[in-house]
């Protein structure tokens, strides 16, 4: 049980990785027989992956009942990071009143770590926001934010691979928030928690359009992305990142 679990492991992080390289295209078959071939495992350790996938967004029931990859909806994204923003920043401020000091340490550590050159950083990146998580004591809330931030962690993790100033950017955002931890300035680390979530939206949404320009699988859904903010005097001219930085709300008069 445990070595098909580990199979299953193994494919469903394959598969993300050629989602994520453009390998898979929206609409591309997910066929279980010939993963499982392919992989040198039965079909059960391949269905649990696609499963696992379908749970978070990535993949979904196509015709015959097969699984496709999905098609990436920049609304539906656009929706998700809002919400996860939102509720990591309630968490953040919590944490920044809550965490005690061995918390508050390990917080700094792991901040430390994810700035050490050859770092794993999308690791890196997932385990602050874990600590934050449960540093606001609330397993409501962490629950919540974590089924949904598994939803994003492949997107946000491609953005790190996408472009290496991101990570910097990202490194610089997580010292902010730790610091208004340290300070127990709730209401700072709030607000700097939704600008480093909307500012990773904004990174995804980048990424996917130079996909587009150079004829990536993803160009037909992509086109309608919205355009994150390139209005006169926008935090995209500005190099600063509001805290939340989409599009205006669709159906709005």
């Amino acid at each position: 049980m445990q070595a098909g679990g580990r199979c299953a492991d193994d494919i469903h992080a394959a598969i993300i990785e050629r989602i994520i390289a453009g390998e898979l295209g929206p609409g591309d078959a997910l066929n279980e027989l010939p993963l499982a071939e392919e992989f040198g495992v039965s079909r059960t350790p391949v269905r649990e992956a696609l499963q696992r996938l379908s749970a978070v967004g990535l993949v979904e029931r196509g015709p015959r009942r097969a699984f496709v990859v999905k098609r990436l909806d920049p609304i539906a994204m656009q929706d998700l990071f809002e919400a996860v923003g939102e509720l990591a920043a309630l968490v953040a401020g919590m944490a920044a009143l809550r965490m005690n000091e061995v918390e508050r340490q390990a917080l700094a550590a792991v901040t430390a770590a994810g700035e050490t050159e050859g770092v794993d950083y999308a690791e890196a990146n997932a385990r602050f926001h874990e600590l934050i998580q449960q540093g606001a004591h609330n397993r409501v809330l962490a629950s919540t934010i974590g089924d949904l931030s598994l939803r994003t962690l492949p997107w946000r993790g491609a953005q790190f691979r996408a472009r290496a100033s991101r990570i910097v950017e990202s490194q610089r955002e997580h010292r902010a928030i730790l610091d208004a931890i340290l300070s127990r300035d709730a209401a700072e680390a709030a607000s700097l928690m939704r600008a480093h979530i909307g500012a990773s939206f904004v990174g995804i949404v980048d990424m996917v359009r130079r996909r587009v320009e150079t004829s990536s699988p993803w160009s037909e859904s992509a086109s309608s992305l919205p355009a994150t903010g390139r209005r006169k005097g926008s935090a995209r001219e500005s190099g600063h990142h509001p805290p939340l930085p989409f599009v205006p709300r669709r159906d709005v008069s």
